[in-house]
């Protein structure tokens, strides 16, 4: 790489922006709105990484407004540009997409500043403690890893698409337990970001995204990767009449990764902790419910309207055991964790032999994703708040325990293994 950064990479009103500072070891980029004291508290933070880093902190602003109180709250050692419209929210693609592109940029920004790592502030955090993002960067500078994602504190009705699918699957095919693969708060170091950076270039057009390759690309070329205990994120509530949509966007890059890193995953077995960084945050469960009734009647009606797509995706012996599900009573309403994993993963094969749209395929698992939520919020209802990790541990399991199913029909697609 001779370090030229390609105009669409860095943002055309960020460009003159960027002219104050010509390199720095550290880039902060800061995607969510932080107010004033905040954001003062986040430049506090690092002064004690230690003056000999330079340090750039870029915050959001896709208005291309400046936010003087913003730049007054910096402290005059770090330099801080303002703004840097790393994410505009008008724009007309969808807000994961947009998401998506705001971390290219910031790969992009930290490559032309020469930046050793790079950390992205994505989420507004219930608690924090002093000095946290700090210890996001301290590893990567010091070289230790490659990798920083967070682990969250859970709540029993948040995260659910994570802590159903995301998760589990990573933990399963590339052998690592992370709490939250995909962040969205995480930090890289700078041999991370240049082969993100590099790939999406030579790869622009089959639809891979940072945040889905970070942990493949990290565990299959050999580098580190660890977490950072931190508090509870500030969820957006679920819009259960738009999870279609979000099951396709976030999946579809997931399932992309998956088939582009099929020689990695297949070697390996089992599972293993990572280094984590800090104590264990314990959280309050007081976070509302859902609706069972309403999600066993979406599962049922796609138990009824899907089946020819389903038939086309699942082995018979899942769609029967399907059927069986849908003509339970709702007091009796469990979907067994094995079965959930062989139908995830037979919804990975299909995506990579495109047996149908790929668009249409990842929309048709929405009633099954919801017989899932439905079914764990059964057993979640009036549990233990310790019993959180011990539910989401038995899934995890089954992920993994499954693991040999997916290879025999990742490698012999033709043969029906039910």
């Amino acid at each position: 790489m001779d370090g030229k950064v390609e105009v669409r990479d860095i943002p055309e009103q960020a460009q003159e922006r960027a002219a104050p500072i010509e390199s720095a070891d550290l880039v902060i980029a800061v995607l969510t709105d932080l107010d004033r004291g905040s954001l003062a508290n986040l430049c506090t933070d690092l002064q004690s990484l230690g003056g000999s880093h330079r340090i750039a902190v870029l915050q959001n602003d896709p208005g291309g407004a400046a936010q003087s109180d913003s730049a007054n709250a910096a402290e005059k050692s770090i330099p801080f540009l303002t703004p840097w419209p790393l994410l505009d929210p008008e724009d007309s693609g969808s807000p994961v997409t947009n998401m998506f592109s705001a971390y290219q940029s910031v790969f992009a920004a930290g490559e032309k500043l020469g930046a050793r790592a790079c950390c992205v502030v994505a989420s507004k955090l219930e608690t924090t403690k002093p000095g946290w993002i700090c210890q996001l960067a301290q590893p990567l500078l010091e070289g230790s890893a490659d990798l920083v994602v967070p682990r969250y504190a859970r709540r029993r009705f948040e995260g659910l698409l994570n802590s159903s699918i995301i998760s589990p699957l990573t933990r399963s095919l590339y052998g690592k337990r992370l709490g939250n693969p995909m962040g969205p708060d995480l930090g890289v170091s700078q041999r991370l970001a240049q082969k993100t950076l590099d790939a999406e270039r030579t790869q622009r057009s089959n639809g891979s995204h940072p945040m889905a390759s970070l942990v493949p690309t990290t565990l299959c070329e050999g580098l580190q990767v660890c977490e950072l205990n931190v508090g509870a994120r500030n969820y957006r509530p679920t819009d259960w009449t738009n999870i279609s949509s979000l099951l396709a966007q976030i999946l579809g890059p997931i399932l992309l990764a998956m088939e582009q890193t099929a020689a990695c995953w297949q070697r390996t077995r089992g599972s293993a902790p990572v280094p984590a960084i800090g104590e264990a945050v314990v959280v309050s469960q007081d976070t509302g419910t859902v609706d069972i009734g309403h999600l066993v009647e979406s599962f049922q009606l796609g138990n009824r309207d899907l089946q020819e797509i389903w038939s086309l995706v699942l082995p018979p012996a899942s769609l029967f055991e399907l059927m069986k599900l849908a003509r339970l009573p709702l007091a009796q309403f469990r979907m067994p964790d094995d079965l959930w994993a062989r139908i995830i993963y037979d919804f990975a094969l299909a995506h990579r032999l495109r047996t149908i749209n790929r668009d249409h395929l990842l929309k048709s698992l929405t009633p099954l994703y919801l017989g899932w939520v439905a079914s764990y919020a059964q057993d979640m209802a009036t549990a233990a708040p310790a019993a959180l990790e011990q539910r989401l541990e038995r899934l995890s399991a089954a992920y993994e325990a499954n693991k040999s199913y997916l290879v025999s029909r990742w490698r012999w697609p033709d043969r029906f293994n039910p």
